[in-house]
This record gives structure tokens, C-alpha cells and sequence, in this order.
């Protein structure tokens, strides 16, 4: 087997990491289901930036989740006059933001722990998804509990979060397993895992 060590340049990622922030963004838009107060059901919104971190690293997954964290707190600006207070803003914005977006890029954190690369996204895109959750149950238990009317707010913010995100899950979980079956995302060059298998086979 070939131990030519995998050469990505830093221009390569940086382009990578542009396309699939743009992609991200772009699904972010397609909404099946929207919810009246925030959050959303997409098509496969989150599983670029869970790609970058798992064929590029943390840091760089990070860095791409930031920016789209970023460019979605940009989008729903509005959101921030409905509260008050600045500690109301600091979770509004990290929580349903920042963090939230940015724990994306973990995607690949289990890249050197499962040797299949399916599972080893998969299980990265689970994480990401709990993550991002959290984040938002989080929020939804603190700066907008006053929507929760007569149920409890942790339940309010649970059901409510959860009635979303755990359809992204699965569609992220679903997502991963479908590409990381197909392409060799270790690879400089994307190419199928059926063909990098055969040159792996070829090589021995």
C-alpha cells in the first residue's frame, strides 16, 4: 500500500472551504419546514461544513463554520429586536449563532477513531447536530422562555428545538453516509472510494 502522504495546499482548502461555505448557505435556504420562531428543517444544510472539518481538520472546519454562523446571524438580524439586554444578545448571538454554526466544522473529530469513513462522518455529523442543540436549547431556555406560555420552558425549549434539529440530524447522519460511501474525502483530489480502493488493491 502506498504511503505517499496526502498534499493539500493551503490555496486548495482555502477554495474548498469557500465552495462548500457558499453550498452550506445556499441549502441553509431551502426550508421544507419552518418553523414560526426560528429554526428550520434543510436539505442537507449542514453537511458541508461537517465535510471541510473531516477532510481538512478542525481548524479549518471551525473557520468555515464561523463564517457561516456569521453570515446566518447576518440574515436574521431581526431577530434581534425581539430582545433586550446585553446578555440577551451574547446568547442570541453565540448560542444560536456562533457556537452553534461554528460546532459544524467537528465533523471529521472521529476521522483517526473509526477506520470507515460512512461511519466515522455519520457519527461526526450526530455530534454536530447534538451540538448545535444544545446551542439552541440553550437559547430557547433563556432569551425566549416568554414564548413558552403555560408549558414548562426547559420542555418548551426541548419539544420546540428538538422538533427541528433532530430531523437535521438524520438528514446530516443520512447525507454523510451517502457521500462518505461514495467519495475518498482523505484524497487530494476527490475522486470515487470505489476507484481509490482499486488503486490501493493495484498497489500492493
Amino acid at each position: 500500500m502506498s504511503n505517499q502522504k496526502s498534499s493539500i495546499s493551503p490555496v486548495q482548502r482555502l477554495a474548498e472551504c469557500g465552495i462548500m461555505l457558499a453550498l452550506a448557505v445556499v441549502l441553509n435556504e431551502f426550508t421544507p419546514i419552518k418553523l414560526p420562531y426560528g429554526g428550520s428543517v434543510t436539505f442537507f444544510a449542514q453537511l458541508p461544513i461537517v465535510i471541510i472539518g473531516y477532510r481538512h481538520g478542525v481548524k479549518w472546519g471551525l473557520f468555515t463554520g464561523l463564517a457561516m454562523g456569521i453570515i446566518e446571524m447576518l440574515f436574521g438580524l431581526a431577530n434581534f429586536s425581539y430582545v433586550t439586554g446585553i446578555a440577551a444578545y451574547l446568547i442570541l448571538i453565540f448560542a444560536d449563532y456562533i457556537v452553534a454554526f461554528s460546532a459544524l466544522g467537528l465533523g471529521g473529530i472521529f476521522r483517526n477513531k473509526i477506520h470507515n469513513q460512512a461511519l466515522s462522518l455519520a457519527a461526526g455529523g450526530a455530534l454536530v447536530s447534538i451540538i448545535r442543540f444544545i446551542c439552541h436549547f440553550i437559547s430557547g431556555a433563556t432569551i425566549w422562555g416568554g414564548y413558552a406560555e403555560d408549558t414548562p420552558v426547559l420542555i418548551y425549549s426541548l419539544t420546540y428545538n428538538g422538533s427541528y434539529m433532530l430531523p437535521e440530524l438524520i438528514i446530516t447522519v443520512v447525507g454523510a453516509l451517502i457521500v462518505g460511501s461514495l467519495l475518498d474525502l482523505r484524497a487530494p483530489r476527490l475522486r470515487s472510494l470505489k476507484k481509490a480502493k482499486t488503486a490501493s488493491a493495484t498497489e500492493e
